[in-house]
């Protein structure tokens, strides 16, 4: 069979705990450079694009929340990669929602749609093996099964699910899936490799949008009236196509797992031999950076001194982390948190999360690079009646028409050109020029030139909150 057509279906949801304090809610793992210069999410769209001779890639359907739409567009526009469309989840309602969503909007354009649906923040280095193994499963998609893709497992990890197969698998051929099994303990996991026949879970699949959609009709049918209802209330915003949120609201939160495949008799699957890893802790970073002959990973402006099997990670221009005679701990140092433990602790790091959040600091969820559909801000320094940020405004892009009510702002520009707008006064002010925004003005800061536009506001007054906003124009539909 060659030239079949199918259609990528990427997840783009989650919180990245387990990669704290480098990923957090406001902007989680798969939007990070974590394993060299593209992130995750691009690395996963460019996976599931072009074409080989047995198959061809359409554009990717995405599934994502409002707060990271901006995120999306922007990564996949630097790697020049259209979506076919961009679907926001009003709230998160876990992985079954958001494929019979995808499955019901796919089969609209297409009845004979194939749809390969991925996480995107998985590691695969080897495009030429998936590509070989989405192939491979073509064969089974057409006689009407439901396929899932299993990684070959290397050690026995407690971290995954897994497949269980009548018989030991095979790279690229597809076999009947006996059951999935929950994540085990040290010993059962240790017990499953011996045996052979177990793979890890990759929670990848790949089926016909009207197959899946008829296994949720037999086993998960509750979901079909609010999924339905969603897409059919479903309002366009600049490009973006948002669910509707009353509907959406009303579909059960679980996986596809729970309410389909695990219930499903027409299962197969492809095994997947090459390297994979969903970076699910800073033990599998560790592992996928590829440890010196002493175990050690570094990052640049990290130093190892007398260290065995430890990762020592810094991430900010300025930043140093030195270790010295560590064994066995992972240390990741950002400008504002550092995480110190054990590697063996590394599935525990979603507790330091916890922690923060119950004493209400602002590292637990929020990154310190504030991402808006303009670029993204960062506070330098914050007093009792003042804040320093640092903006960087894309080129071509303009922030809202605004005024605050408690404070007024000083913008000095130190790259690029801003155009900008005080009350009836618009002006250029170039590098190494700034501007006097006085308590109420109605203003506007835009980047008309070609190159990314930074500059330093300095804000004084009795409040500097971001909820002190009032926005008469925004060209991104914000309220």
């Amino acid at each position: 069979m060659t030239n079949s057509s199918v259609t990528p279906v990427i997840l783009c949801g989650g919180s990245g705990t387990r990669l704290w304090p480098l990923s957090r809610k406001s902007y989680p793992k798969q939007f990070v450079e974590l394993m060299g210069e593209e992130t995750l999410f691009q690395a996963s769209a460019r996976r599931m694009s072009g074409s080989s001779d047995m198959l061809s890639f359409n554009a990717p359907l995405v599934l994502t929340n409002s707060d990271f739409r901006f995120i999306v567009t922007e990564q996949l526009q630097a790697i020049g990669i259209d979506p076919g469309a961009i679907l926001i989840e009003p709230e998160g309602r876990n992985t079954a929602p958001a494929i019979l969503a995808a499955a019901l909007y796919v089969q609209q354009n297409d009845p004979d749609a194939i749809m390969l649906v991925a996480p995107s923040d998985h590691v695969v280095p080897d495009r030429d093996a998936f590509h070989a193994a989405v192939a491979a499963g073509m064969s089974p998609v057409m006689a009407g099964d439901l396929v899932t893709f299993g990684i070959a497992a290397t050690h026995p990890e407690t971290a995954y699910g897994y497949l269980e197969l009548a018989e030991k698998p095979q790279p690229e051929t597809p076999i009947k899936l006996s059951r999935f099994v929950e994540k085990p303990d040290a010993s059962r996991a240790a017990q499953m490799l011996a045996q052979g026949n177990y793979l890890w879970n990759a929670g990848i699949f790949l089926f016909k949008a009207a197959d899946i959609i008829a296994a949720f009709q037999k086993h998960a049918a509750s979901l079909l009236d609010p999924v339905g209802e969603a897409l059919r209330t479903a309002q366009t915003d600049l490009g973006f196509l948002r669910l509707g949120p009353e509907a959406w609201a009303q579909a059960d939160d679980i996986s596809i797992d729970y309410a389909v495949m695990e219930r499903a008799d027409n299962l197969s699957v492809v095994s997947y031999a090459s390297d994979w890893s969903d970076l699910g802790g800073w033990d599998a970073v560790w592992r996928e950076s590829g440890p010196d002959a002493d175990g050690v990973v570094t990052s640049d402006g990290a130093t190892a001194i007398d260290c065995h099997d430890s990762l020592l990670r810094a991430e900010g221009d300025r930043m140093e982390i030195v270790g010295i005679g560590l064994e066995n701990i992972m240390a990741v140092a950002m400008n504002d948190a550092v995480l110190v433990a054990d590697m063996s602790r590394a599935q525990d790091v979603k507790l330091a999360v916890s922690a923060l959040k119950e004493k209400q600091a602002v590292q637990a969820t929020q990154f310190p690079k504030d991402h808006r559909p303009w670029g993204w801000f960062e506070s330098l320094v914050v007093g009792d009646r003042f804040q320093v940020k640092r903006i960087l405004v894309h080129p071509g892009a303009s922030l809202s028409l605004q005024s605050h009510y408690h404070r007024s702002e000083h913008w000095i520009v130190v790259e690029g050109t801003a155009k900008v707008t005080i009350d009836d006064d618009v002006k250029l002010v170039t590098e190494n020029q700034s501007v006097y925004l006085p308590l109420g003005c109605v203003h506007r800061m835009e980047n008309p030139g070609k190159v990314p536009m930074v500059l330093i506001e300095v804000q004084t007054g009795a409040y500097v909150g971001e909820d002190d906003i009032v926005r008469y124009e925004d060209v991104y539909a914000r309220s």
